[in-house]
């Protein structure tokens, strides 16, 4: 049972966090101490429900759900075949600190099992005709190939631009990151119009004085343009923006709206076996969509509940407006 918050008591710790809340400006997503334990505890707990006959979970109490747990142990608890897309962002091959635990690299072989490990405890969960989306870095990119190539048909690799983080003196800044897309068969879904990009016209061309391929109106010129496998419209959530959170690895909602828009249909169910703050279950509420999410940290899992509750108050997603994705995302 949940406390309400005004039976919950105001120690040293509320009073320190109010302290730090930060500047006006800022509207990082952070919680109290007694909100994130309140937020906490609404997470679910498969041990707690009736298992279906095969002794997985019934189909209904693994839709809009957020599990605290970890993906190797409810991976294999969901529904078999029920998942529609599943969009991973698994810890990178690098020293990474969440919410106080530390992830270690392990060298190319061992996070090659590593993710042969994560994706085989989710694999029963997919549908025949689902779609698979992991992000990776430059290192450890070429072991989520391999273990999805093993499985699954790989389509395509998506970099995108991600301007953030220190310059090297000794190397080159890195500025980008992949997403690798597959799917479990030769029969899936992919949207190409739900995930158009709105683009300047630089050089507009006339035919018979009238604009070819392009518009205008009060906003400039523009023309509407398939996406590629480059995303250079990208922004890292930062301070300023009200999707923000204190994670380490925390992806755009507009990122994730893109997948989601391609890969997926309304009412389709997308699988997030590390959801972090709760970026992918957050996008698919905003787009009809339905989630299930596996976060092992209680810290995250209540970032992620809250986010989800803050969405049920708008379901702007910023940089998509008017069904197109903006050239570069504002603030």
């Amino acid at each position: 049972m949940i406390p309400p918050m005004d039976l919950l008591s105001d120690g040293p710790d509320e009073a320190d966090y109010r302290e730090r809340s930060g500047a006006p400006r800022n509207r990082t997503i952070r919680l109290s101490p007694l909100e994130e334990a309140r937020y906490a505890a609404m997470a679910r707990d498969p041990s707690e429900m009736t298992p279906a006959p095969d002794g997985r979970m019934r189909p209904g109490d693994a839709v809009d759900a957020v599990f605290l747990g970890d993906s190797s142990e409810i991976g294999p608890l969901l529904p078999p075949s029920s998942v529609d897309l599943l969009v991973a962002d698994p810890p990178y091959d690098l020293p990474k600190d969440f919410d106080g635990e530390r992830f270690a690299p392990m060298g190319h072989e061992a996070y090659l099992e590593y993710t042969r490990a994560w994706l085989g405890s989710v694999l029963a969960s997919l549908k025949p005709t689902a779609s698979v989306y992991v992000c990776s870095d430059w290192r450890s990119s070429s072991a989520v190939y391999l273990a999805l190539a093993e499985r699954l048909v790989v389509r395509n690799r998506i970099t995108w631009k991600r301007d953030k983080g220190r310059s090297s003196a000794s190397n080159w800044k890195n500025a980008s990151e992949d997403v690798w897309f597959a799917t479990v068969g030769r029969d899936y879904r992919f949207d190409a119009d739900a995930v158009r990009l709105r683009k300047r016209v630089v050089a507009p061309y006339r035919r018979d004085g009238a604009p070819k391929d392009w518009t205008e109106d009060e906003t400039g010129r523009w023309r509407l343009t398939g996406a590629s496998n480059l995303w250079e419209d990208m922004t890292v959530p930062f301070w300023s923006m009200p999707e923000n959170t204190d994670h380490p690895t925390q992806k755009p909602e507009k990122l994730i709206a893109r997948i989601l828009l391609a890969s997926s249909a309304p009412g389709d169910l997308v699988l997030d076996p590390f959801l972090g703050s709760g970026t992918t279950a957050v996008a698919a509420k905003k787009l009809g969509r339905r989630f299930v999410g596996i976060e092992r940290s209680p810290s995250y899992c209540a970032l992620a509940l809250r986010r989800l509750e803050l969405a049920e108050e708008g379901a702007r997603i910023q940089g998509y407006e008017g069904g197109s994705f903006s050239e570069r995302q504002s603030t």
